[in-house]
């Protein structure tokens, strides 16, 4: 898992240590020094932390003129043990939110498995939003996961997509597809 990096082909266009706007704004990253795990496997220090043991993400395009962001995800996103719902909509999410960004697209092909609780956080970022136009889709996540997703009915707050080859495009155009998927299906 320590070989698997965030997306970085968009770093020329964005970088969340470099945005005040970020939660992640001055953070500094090590190449060398691996420190966080996955199932006691060392991710890549480019992962950021933000509460969870076992869920890390990277914010990979945020745009507040289009209120959007992009965040990549990888790891185990356990709301039953870990309450990861709670530490992402505490710690990104409502600082997010309150700087404008309406609209999510979560990359979460690298989400191993999903344990869910209630859905309470997941309705509340919903009801944060939903006035705004806003929206939360997830983008490849694997079938197993997507699964639990489904069966915990997640999915009502998070629309679940295929874009195999979203990496082929630049933030915006990626961005607008999945906008008039979500239009679509409003």
């Amino acid at each position: 898992m320590h070989e698997i990096e965030p997306y970085f082909n968009w770093r020329h266009l964005y970088t969340a240590e470099d945005d005040e706007y970020s939660p992640f704004y001055g953070r500094e990253y090590s190449e060398f020094e691996f420190t966080n795990t996955v199932y006691n496997y060392y991710i890549h220090p480019q992962w950021d932390e933000f509460g969870s043991k076992t869920l890390y993400m990277k914010v990979l395009f945020a745009d507040y003129d289009l209120n959007y962001a992009i965040i990549e995800m990888i790891g185990e996103w356990n709301d039953a043990v870990e309450n990861d719902i709670m530490h992402l909509k505490r710690s990104i999410i409502d600082l997010m939110v309150a700087k404008g960004i309406s609209k999510f697209i979560l990359i979460t092909e690298n989400v191993l498995n999903f344990h869910s609780s209630d859905d309470e956080y997941y309705a509340e970022w919903y009801d944060d939003i939903k006035d705004e136009g806003g929206w939360i889709a997830s983008v490849n996540m694997p079938d197993q996961t997507q699964y639990d997703f489904e069966r915990s009915h997640i999915d009502r707050y998070i629309k679940l997509f295929s874009f195999p080859n979203w990496r082929t495009y630049q933030p915006q155009d990626f961005f607008q597809m999945v906008d008039n998927k979500m239009l679509r299906i409003g």
